[in-house]
């Protein structure tokens, strides 16, 4: 066998691996389906984590990365499920929990009561040995019988790459050693959770009569009863040498408020009525741009409030959460090409009062559907003419290139999003008319407290766009506009669509 070679040296096998690779024993279909599992199991978690914190998480970075880190999972998730059920295994058992030390695991980190230790939990605990239990599967499987699985484990290893590298960077900059050093009992229950499960990749024992190469099953898999719950995790005490929740001694409960840091003064603030402003004629082409970089950019919301319809609708198929989570994503882009738009324009976009007050209205005044029927809504108001390929139009003529390619894939991205509405809210209505009636009905009934927020001291509505376009004019070496600085309309009596509000508090 060691003189075995290629036709004139050419790469064996495709190139998916040398000769020893591919033909040792490796893993059997039931060991690698055991992995795959636990594999999907920490993605699911992940996203389910990443989702659960997003909307009340106030620091605008983290964000934006747990919309992206949420979208990468739910793709693993979708990979993996399909993965196993390729290999002979139904029914595919993926509501099984495969050990319930990582059900209190993940349960300890969802329930992280502070941003520091969520960040510790998930990017130096989770991440870490996720990455260690795909870079096992790729070492003890066999890279030819196995390929399709060993495809899925690299790819999952390029994103948890960057995932590990944002999260390396970002507990340096926001955990001190002192708070480190404090959170040192929880972080080792979580190690401790980790040993009794045998880490995400399994144990290696195998099973009797089972020839080499082939892993056991463990015996210990428990039904997932709920993604966060504490049901059925251990509890017994901590002389026996076994595990006792900690922060998950309280289920954790979803807060649909949203939060935002310091760079956010003024989150209530209605005062400046974007759409108005874009659809005058009037106005020039190259000020509207402005205008659509504070929408852009005010796009924060949208995850916001879509991590609230994701994690609080259950019974739904994983295509559905995929394509969800993909769109919540797409919106923390878009909310990113608005903070690009004003950083390259030269404008201070801590001076642009970006409110929550859609997310924060949506999020505590409908049920899901009810929010996901107003997402649903807008999003086919915004594909007619006066729409996105309105903004794109407005952005060409600007003369701004940036504009024109923000709005040109903002545009692209918000077709899909239509089409996500009609593959997972339109199904619910036997009527496209009655589904569109109901959307705006939920919106019309939504009560935004413009005069209440400014009665009660938290906005005085302050117009901010004249500082913001005279900072903009300056960048630009032009005079302001006169017409475009004394732009003054607010939201207080109408909203987004340019519909009248009747039911502002």
């Amino acid at each position: 066998m060691k003189t075995y070679d290629s036709y004139r040296g050419l790469p064996m096998f495709a190139g998916v691996g040398s000769l020893e690779e591919v033909s040792r024993s490796g893993l059997s279909v039931e060991g690698c389906v055991a992995r795959l599992k636990r594999h999907h199991y920490a993605f699911k978690r992940l996203h389910h984590i990443f989702l659960s914190r997003l909307t009340a998480e106030p620091i605008y970075e983290l964000k934006m990365a747990f919309s992206l880190h949420a979208y990468q999972c739910s793709e693993h998730v979708a990979a993996l499920r399909l993965r196993v059920s390729e290999m002979r295994d139904p029914p595919l058992g993926l509501d099984i929990i495969p050990h319930p030390a990582l059900r209190l695991f993940f349960d300890e980190i969802l329930a992280a009561p502070t941003t520091e230790e969520l960040l510790l939990g998930i990017y130096e605990k989770t991440l870490p040995a996720l990455k260690t239990a795909l870079e096992r599967h790729l070492a003890d499987t066999n890279r030819l019988t196995d390929h399709p699985s060993v495809r899925l484990c690299r790819f999952a290893l390029l994103e948890l790459e960057d995932m590990l590298a944002f999260g390396a960077q970002a507990i340096a900059k926001l955990v001190t050693p002192e708070q480190h050093a404090q959170f040192r009992p929880w972080l080792t229950l979580l190690d401790d959770c980790l040993a009794a499960a045998g880490s995400l990749h399994g144990a290696d024992t195998r099973a009797p009569g089972v020839p080499p190469g082939r892993d056991s099953i463990t015996p210990d898999a428990t039904p997932v009863s709920s993604s966060t719950s504490t049901e059925s995790t251990p509890t017994r005490q901590d002389a026996g040498g076994t595990l006792v929740p900690h922060h998950s001694a309280t289920p954790y409960t979803y807060d649909p408020v949203p939060k935002r840091d310091a760079r956010f003064p003024d989150p209530y603030n209605m005062g400046v009525n974007a759409e108005v402003f874009l659809y005058d004629e009037k106005m020039p082409a190259k000020a509207k741009t402005l205008m659509m970089f504070y929408k852009r950019l005010r796009e924060i919301d949208v995850p916001e409030m879509m991590a609230s319809i994701i994690t609080q609708t259950h019974g739904k198929p994983w295509a559905y959460t995929r394509d969800m989570t993909r769109q919540l994503w797409d919106e923390a882009r878009h909310a990113m090409m608005g903070e690009v738009g004003f950083v390259k324009a030269g404008v201070d976009w801590h001076k642009v009062m970006v409110n929550f007050t859609w997310a924060l209205a949506l999020n505590t005044q409908l049920k899901p559907l009810e929010r996901h029927a107003v997402l649903y809504y807008i999003e086919q108001g915004l594909m007619p003419k006066m729409g996105k390929r309105f903004e794109w139009d407005t952005a060409l003529a600007s003369g701004d290139p940036l504009a024109a390619v923000i709005q040109d894939f903002d545009w692209a991205d918000e077709v899909l999003h239509a089409r996500v509405g009609r593959d997972w809210y339109l199904k619910e209505f036997a009527d496209p008319k009655e589904a569109v009636r109901y959307g705006d009905e939920c919106w019309s009934k939504v009560l935004m407290g413009w005069r209440q927020w400014r009665d009660e001291g938290l906005t005085q509505h302050r117009n901010w766009w004249p500082d913001v376009y005279r900072d903009a004019c300056r960048a630009w070496g032009v005079e302001p506009d006169p017409q475009v600085l004394a732009y003054d309309t607010s939201y207080e009596t109408v909203r987004a669509d340019l519909k009248e509000l009747t039911g502002s508090a």
